[in-house]
């Protein structure tokens, strides 16, 4: 069922047993989980269907620290969320991901990964993804022409990617959503306070409102928090009639931990002779799978390196690079917003990013004949108690503060990048398949500055992380808000670790795991 919210009369009280704040790939899975089950679902999106430059603006803020994407041009704020420009790329985190490494400070997730493989099938379903095999042999096995470097697998291994069409939920699932009898779906219903009661140990509603001045109730017994890491953090920081400091913000933990991937050019391949690359190789549209080079645990172990993979690419890095900060500019996504009922095309960010950039659309060859490669990263952030979203001084039309991003990044961050970088150099050589340049940003081992070409993944993680003490995390393994009975919280926000896998499929299957729990709670 939908109700465009703006059509309510004033001050309408709306209540169910679950509401689900945020309809984006997180909301939108929770959401299709309870089709067909006795309890009423209440899902409020702050935008429409389309995307909107109103709407987008009231996602708009300021940068503080690392150059950063506009924020209002990183998010989407309408009914399918970012995935309206998501890539698909799509691969699990690794086994090490959830676990404490001595070299990681705040590493270690309460849940592992066998725990998540369950939830992760399901996910791969909603991504309209094949079977939920990410072993480099099972792709090995599919096509003869597809086929790993001759690495020693002690040192570097091939991880697997896997390619959504991408699915856009906005579109994929509009109806399923519609016409389920048990989901409500509240569009322009954007939630302004969670209100907690005296005790601050249970949420007793939420108010929303339209952008023309409605204000509405919403009461329920649970309350999932789904609209991604800046705005999940900007929403528990703002209610804090009754907490000071932002619901679950007791040991001032909300909005810390602002994690995303390091994904910019590191260096060049020059191959000494042609190899079989197309399990390497990315085709828009036509790669189902492909691999990055990783370094093994035990290198990883050894080296006290954070996660990240390389990618290949035909072509060089050239004499200018240029980061995906600079490419994407707030007008890039509001230009497309001038008629939203005609629900334009959205500019695919896979097309700019210039980790991946491809250069051409035909099909692959087994046999490359080109010599030269583009090497990019895609490497995990330690997790840091100063990269954080807070409150800024503005207000959004609504009267709710603006976010404020101080994005920072650790040593451990570039030495993990250049380290690991050194590494692949010198097994490429001695495994004979080539020779690895690193570019300049890389060489001098004493230089801890980033260049100006630092670009990340739109992979916003963090700000409610996961952790079974609540002095550590603001979630605990069941996603429920520490010292608040009713309260949870889906997305990226809750990973403790970035691993070097895009967040997507990760971010659906917690939420999955989340939602089966609550199942579980309202049966008892």
């Amino acid at each position: 069922m939908h109700i465009d919210a703006r059509e309510l009369s004033d001050n309408s009280l709306i209540e169910g047993d679950i509401c689900i704040i945020g309809a984006g790939a997180a909301g939108i899975a929770i959401a299709l989980d309870w089709q067909q089950h006795a309890a009423k679902v209440i899902l409020l999106e702050g935008g429409g269907f389309n995307l909107e430059a109103r709407m987008q603006d009231l996602y708009r803020g300021e940068i503080t620290g690392k150059p950063y994407y506009p924020l209002e041009a990183a998010r989407l704020h309408y009914f399918g969320g970012t995935t309206g420009h998501w890539a698909g790329f799509c691969a699990p985190l690794d086994p090490l991901d959830f676990q404490k490494r001595s070299w990681v400070p705040h590493s270690g997730w309460p849940i592992t990964r066998k725990q998540l493989d369950p939830y992760y099938e399901r996910a791969q379903q909603l991504v309209e993804l094949g079977p939920y095999q990410y072993d480099p042999s099972y792709w090995e096995q599919q096509d003869p022409d597809i086929t790993r470097l001759p690495y020693s697998p002690h040192n570097v291994q091939t991880k697997m990617w896997q390619f959504s069409p991408p699915t856009r939920f906005g579109n994929k699932y509009r109806d399923a959503i519609v016409n389920a009898s048990n989901v409500h779906l509240y569009t322009y219903a954007n939630v302004s306070e969670i209100r907690s009661n005296e005790s601050v140990n249970s949420i007793e509603g939420v108010s929303f409102r339209t952008i023309e001045g409605k204000q509405h109730q919403v009461k329920a017994r649970y309350y999932i928090l789904a609209c991604g890491s800046i705005q999940n953090a900007r929403l528990l920081l703002a209610s804090n009639k009754r907490a000071p400091a932002g619901l679950g913000n007791d040991h001032d933990l909300v909005g810390r931990y602002f994690m995303e991937h390091v994904e910019m050019p590191v260096a060049e391949l020059v191959m000494q002779r042609p190899w079989p690359l197309k399990m390497y190789l990315l085709n828009y549209g036509q790669t189902r799978s492909r691999g990055e080079l990783i370094l093994s645990r035990t290198m990883q172990r050894e080296h006290q390196l954070l996660n990240g993979s390389v990618s290949l690419s035909p072509g060089g890095v050239g004499e200018s690079p240029r980061g995906t900060f600079q490419e994407f500019p707030a007008e890039v996504i509001l230009r497309y917003s001038d008629e939203p009922a005609a629900n334009p095309p959205l500019p695919d960010k896979s097309e700019i990013k210039q980790a991946d950039k491809p250069v051409t659309t035909k099909p692959a060859p087994a046999l490359s004949t080109v010599q030269t490669f583009r090497l990019s990263c895609r490497h995990e952030q330690s997790p840091n108690r100063e990269s954080r979203v807070s409150l800024g001084t503005d207000k959004d039309a609504l009267g709710v503060p603006r976010a404020r991003l101080n994005w920072q990044l650790s040593e451990i961050d570039k030495y993990s990048i250049r380290k690991s970088c050194e590494i692949l150099a010198r097994e490429t050589g001695r495994s004979g398949i080539g020779r690895i340049k690193l570019l300049d940003w890389l060489i001098d081992t004493s230089d801890k500055e980033w260049p100006e070409f630092l670009s990340g993944g739109w992979h916003h993680m963090g700000t409610t992380r996961m952790h079974d003490h609540p002095k550590q995390g603001v979630v605990d393994s069941d996603s429920k808000i520490h010292g608040i009975a009713n309260l949870f919280v889906a997305g990226a926000s809750v990973f403790t670790t970035a691993g070097c896998a895009n967040p997507t499929l990760t971010l659906i299957a917690t939420s999955l795991r989340l939602s089966e729990h609550l199942k579980q709670q309202l049966k008892s």
